[in-house]
């Protein structure tokens, strides 16, 4: 269902795009390739008198990490296609290799701003490194079937339509399920 029609006329200004893609690899690993594109609906004045045309990426990073089957990266490069200050900007690209040894699912996004917050790392990189973890449980939820019976699918309680005391778990994951209120 789509979002209402505006409540009055507007003009566009800004578009960033995310785009993840990930792939399973004959390795037994899996690649996460992410990349965040900026635009702006108007051309505007650079510095050096030229013009940036609209609609031309301000802003287009890429990001790709490799991770296991436990979601711990195991290799992480970074690489620019456009950045408002240029060489200034992709500088940064090799300390991002400071992800690998990072798991998704254990305080990732806490670690990241920990290692590339403000001035330790590039804002938009940053950015693309938080849609990581749902991405790759996304892309390995199919691994999930092949679990052992005793092993709890990691994704219970990772949202409120998957809390372990509501109508999907009671469905879906019956031997997961607990009842409303019930403490044991």
């Amino acid at each position: 269902m789509p979002l209402s029609e505006p409540a009055c006329p507007r003009q566009p200004m800004h578009t960033r795009s995310i785009r993840v893609q990930a792939y399973s690899r004959e390795d037994g690993l899996w690649d996460l390739d992410a990349e965040l594109i900026d635009t702006k609906a108007y051309d505007f004045p650079l510095r050096s008198g030229e013009v940036h045309p609209a609609g031309a990426p301000i802003h287009h990073m890429h990001l790709r990490v490799t991770i296991d089957t436990q979601l711990t990266i195991t290799d992480a490069q970074v690489a620019y296609d456009a950045a408002p200050y240029g060489d200034f900007c992709s500088a940064i690209a090799p300390d991002y290799r400071r992800l690998i040894g990072l798991n998704l699912l254990k305080q990732f996004r806490h670690q990241v701003r920990e290692r590339f917050g403000r001035a330790a790392g590039c804002t938009h990189v940053t950015e693309l490194t938080s849609v990581l973890p749902t991405v790759a449980i996304q892309s390995m939820v199919g691994q999930q079937r092949r679990l052992p019976a005793d092993q709890r699918p990691f994704q219970l309680d990772g949202c409120h339509a998957l809390r372990v005391d509501g109508p999907v778990v009671r469905e879906h994951y019956p031997s997961w399920y607990v009842p409303p209120g019930d403490t044991s």
